[in-house]
């Protein structure tokens, strides 16, 4: 009721109308006792204390019954929607059946709380929300501020512990000794799973039918993106704002969650997606609401400036977080200056745009080919129907081609070099990268995806094993030998680890040892295979996952499940296949050094030994 994404008190009063620049509520219901947690965000130069008194002013109308009343209904048919989606994830079930019995909750009472929830009346939320929200709570502020009781302590010694990877336990030899029947692996086949068919307009369908419940998804799908105008993005966020000639952006919201359903854009270097969800009932009302939307949205000039108040302050915000500068550093270390988090509208382009341009783009992608992905209860035919009827498109041969764009392309490297990015911390974010340029072929991803799983992949890796368990020398290891997601792109390897700033150049040093000569233990590549074999057997592409796994296997040029390859290919991969993979892949290559940190506070002088030292600026790596 306060909060839900879409339609809350919080959603409507202070996120819509950008009030605030984000805020939202979430329970934690315990055994013992149980919260409501609010959080909200500042816009530029807003009180903290101001945001607090707006999200208590909503808890107030929350107390008062000062709500519409469809709202209740809308909140437990979206809480049934919800609930259908979760039956459909095995962690969600699970996470069910724990809460339920860590709260001592009776099985059945869990299992009907929707139906319950149907029953309870405006009244009933009234007096919940006076009994249990006064003025009880707390409020914590964070503040910028230089915390002056750190205090430092001296280095200590660590001495590594040697690997026993040959060694087992009792309770492991306990657990291997179980018999359990092996999971049999279903791979996709995708002439008998999904069907490749047209509309009646001659657009592309990809079509796979529901058979479980009653769910829907619908996507318009083009085939450009932001590598050929980096302005959708900006103009599909701004109908977000944005009401019709015939409805607000309030009542628009409202009545989308009312009908639980949902409409989303999201824009990719290579494609831009149009995407309806929900109960599949109310599917044909759903369409003509956005299709009202993509045709008929109003400019709103004050929603337009306000929404650009709110881009710039989170992207000067990011700045200020040590993961999204190291998510930049390494795009721009991998692709270089034009990458996807550098190509963006620019503030001064924002502000210069007039959003009436903006919505142009929106209402001409009307007039562009684009390709129908749906899954859900509806046969073929019903669904062609719904679609020649309501999506307001030309027929085909009529369409536009979609426009050409320039890719982002991942950079080889040819000798040693170390590029840092500054950022004042106690630690150090540090990926190594080399590219050579090498392309990837089906046959390629067997030994790949081996060599992942026995070196980095997980706790049982020998990277982990080496950097965190046997030398204490990282928060966090990891490395991989990265394949395309699309054919034109090459394949690429990386190392990664957070570590102390101290500790920097053992880092190098122990991972330039692991990659230069790859220790190796049969008994630990045996469970490694043993893992991954496992992890593809019961692995299962269902549902709607079905199209997606169809379009990225049409990437990389098959028209089969790679998985399947994979499996097969398995039993007869030796450790001397991976020694021998890792050798050409990885070892004696030259590597750029991606170091996120306060070069003050690090080894200049041993990173200048590894090669030149080229120093970016957060406007290098962010583009602002």
């Amino acid at each position: 009721m306060l909060s839900n994404g879409t339609a809350g008190l919080m959603d409507l009063n202070l996120n819509q109308p950008m009030r605030v620049m984000q805020c939202g509520v979430w329970d934690m219901a315990l055994n013992d006792y149980s919260m409501l947690m609010a959080y909200g965000y500042p816009i530029e130069g807003q009180p903290l204390e101001e945001v607090r008194d707006l999200m208590l002013a909503e808890v107030e109308k929350l107390k008062r019954g000062d709500f519409d009343d469809d709202l209740l209904v809308s909140v437990v048919n979206n809480a049934k929607l919800d609930y259908l989606r979760g039956l459909n994830s095995n962690r969600s079930r699970t996470s069910q059946m724990v809460d339920a019995f860590v709260n001592n909750i009776p099985w059945e009472q869990e299992v009907h709380k929707i139906e319950r929830m149907s029953h309870l009346t405006k009244q009933d939320i009234v007096d919940f929300a006076n009994r249990h929200l006064g003025n009880g709570y707390a409020v914590v502020y964070k503040r910028l501020g230089e915390d002056t009781t750190l205090k430092k302590i001296d280095k200590p010694a660590i001495t590594p512990i040697p690997a026993n990877r040959d060694m087992k336990s009792a309770y492991l030899n306990g657990i291997l000794a179980e018999e359990v029947s092996p999971i049999q692996p279903q791979f996709v086949d995708y002439s008998k799973e999904m069907t490749v068919a047209s509309t009646g307009k001659g657009l592309p369908l990809l079509y796979k039918q529901n058979t479980d419940d009653d769910l829907f998804t619908l996507t318009y799908k083009y085939d450009f993106g932001n590598t050929a105008d980096n302005r959708y993005e900006t103009a599909l966020g701004y109908l977000d704002y944005l009401g019709t000639k015939s409805m607000t952006v309030q009542q628009f919201k409202q009545q989308m969650y009312k009908l639980a359903c949902s409409v989303s854009f999201m824009v990719s270097d290579d494609n831009i997606y149009l995407t309806l969800s929900g109960l599949s009932e109310n599917m044909a009302q759903a369409m003509r609401l956005a299709e009202d939307l993509l045709a008929n949205a109003k400019v709103d000039e004050e929603a337009y400036q306000g929404m650009v108040d709110l881009v710039v302050k989170a992207r000067n915000d990011a700045k200020s977080n040590q993961d999204e500068c190291f998510g930049r550093l390494m795009s721009y270390g991998f692709y270089g200056p034009r990458n996807s988090s550098t190509d963006i509208m620019s503030e001064q382009q924002m502000r210069d745009t007039r959003p009436a341009d903006l919505l142009k783009l929106v209402k001409g992608l009307s007039g562009i080919q684009h390709q129908v992905m749906y899954f859900g209860p509806m046969s073929q035919q019903e669904l062609t129907a719904q679609v020649d009827k309501i999506h307001k498109t030309a027929k085909r041969l009529a369409l536009a081609p979609a426009p050409a764009g320039q890719p982002y392309m991942e950079q080889e490297v040819a000798a040693n070099e170390v590029w840092i990015a500054p950022y004042d911390a106690k630690n150090i974010y540090l990926v190594q990268y080399t590219n050579d340029g090498a392309r990837w072929t089906p046959e390629h991803a067997p030994v790949v995806n081996m060599f992942n799983e026995y070196y980095g992949g997980g706790m049982n890796g020998i990277v982990f094993q080496e950097m965190r368990e046997a030398r204490g020398l990282a928060y966090s290891a990891a490395a991989a030998y990265r394949q395309p997601s699309k054919l034109g792109h090459p394949e690429y390897a990386m190392t990664y680890i957070i570590t102390q700033n101290d500790k920097m150049m053992d880092c190098i040093n122990a991972f330039n040892e692991i990659v230069g000569n790859m220790p190796q233990s049969q008994a630990a590549f045996d469970l490694a295979k043993e893992s991954l074999m496992k992890k593809l057997a019961s692995r299962r592409t269902v549902r709607g996952s079905v199209l997606n796994s169809y379009i990225q296997a049409q990437q990389l040029g098959i028209d089969y499940d790679i998985n399947s390859l994979v499996y097969k290919a398995l039993p007869n991969l030796t450790l001397d296949n991976i020694v021998d993979f890792e050798r050409r892949g990885m070892a004696g290559r030259p590597y750029r050094y991606l170091i996120l940190g306060n070069e003050n506070e690090l080894d200049m002088e041993s990173l200048e030994k590894i090669g030149p030292v080229r120093r970016l600026t957060l406007e290098d790596i962010f583009g602002y």
